[in-house]
């Protein structure tokens, strides 16, 4: 079993109201997981936001906290709903109603990993879906919620920007012709997860930073969007996905001859990011 839920970076002195989070960069495999699944250690990593949590990590030296996953996402995936259970894998589980991500294999415990390759030769019981649930995706979410009440009662309002990566693949049917291909993508649910304000300033950041930026458009917004987002409440929430061929080899899953310049670019992000609400009243809820 990975030996952590997950890991928290804090600043000496928390000044934004920004919360950074990587929920999928866990790396911990296991002997007892790989025991049991069918694939080799390349394999079961295609699914993993690899270094993701290295180009962000820099968050509390700008005043802001940082959490990242210790149980990979081919273990437990925390961008999903606890109930989001899987019957094809899942020893017991009913089938209820069609949930496209169910569908796929992606649940809260994937039975597959990038390209549909299957995680494991058969089911697993219920019982330790629940177990793995209890340990790691639990604790996770009780921790990423009190980084976002604290801010939020330092603050008046939180921002949690949750951090993923995208395949270069994925942005093959958005790129428009003669246009510059996307190389962040920002998911606020159309509006539903973060005031227009917090979303703009963010794609400023990245556009700054050099990057284009596109919105909603094919990730709008995962569970924890979705689950946190909550603008009216002063609670905001955008998820960022950045094309993983800019900073990494995603055939070998190693860095590429550019991850320096991207993570230099991307500390410059996370700096302008931890500024929104500095010195402002609370952000407007739209």
């Amino acid at each position: 079993m990975p030996s952590a839920a997950f890991d928290v970076s804090l600043p000496g002195t928390p000044t934004s109201c920004v919360v950074f989070a990587s929920p999928h960069s866990g790396r911990d495999y296991s002997w007892s997981f790989m025991r049991k699944t069918v694939l080799n250690e390349h394999a079961i990593r295609s699914s993993e936001d690899a270094f993701v949590d290295l180009l962000f990590e820099c968050a509390p030296h700008f005043g802001a906290a940082f959490i990242k996953a210790g149980a990979p996402r081919a273990y437990v995936d925390l961008n999903r709903a606890r109930d989001e259970l899987d019957p094809a894998l899942i020893e017991g589980v009913r089938r209820a109603g069609h949930n496209p991500r169910i569908a796929s294999g992606l649940g809260v415990i994937p039975r597959v990993v990038a390209n549909g390759r299957a995680i494991y030769r058969g089911k697993m019981t219920v019982h330790e879906a629940q177990e793995r649930i209890v340990q790691y995706w639990e604790p996770y979410h009780k921790r990423l919620q009190s980084l976002l009440d604290a801010a939020h009662t330092r603050h008046g309002q939180t921002v949690l920007i949750d951090c993923h990566s995208m395949p270069h693949e994925a942005m093959n049917g958005v790129a428009r012709s003669g246009m510059r291909r996307p190389d962040v993508v920002l998911g606020d649910r159309f509006g539903a997860a973060a005031s227009g304000d917090v979303v703009d300033r963010t794609e400023e950041a990245f556009a700054d930073a050099g990057f284009v930026v596109t919105r909603n458009t094919p990730f709008a917004g995962a569970y924890i969007t979705q689950a946190y987002g909550r603008p009216a409440k002063g609670q905001h929430a955008v998820q960022v996905e950045i094309d993983r061929s800019l900073y990494m080899n995603e055939q070998l899953i190693r860095p590429n001859g550019d991850f320096e310049a991207v993570q230099a670019a991307i500390r410059d992000v996370v700096q302008k990011v931890a500024r929104i609400g500095e010195g402002q009243v609370p952000l407007a809820a739209e």
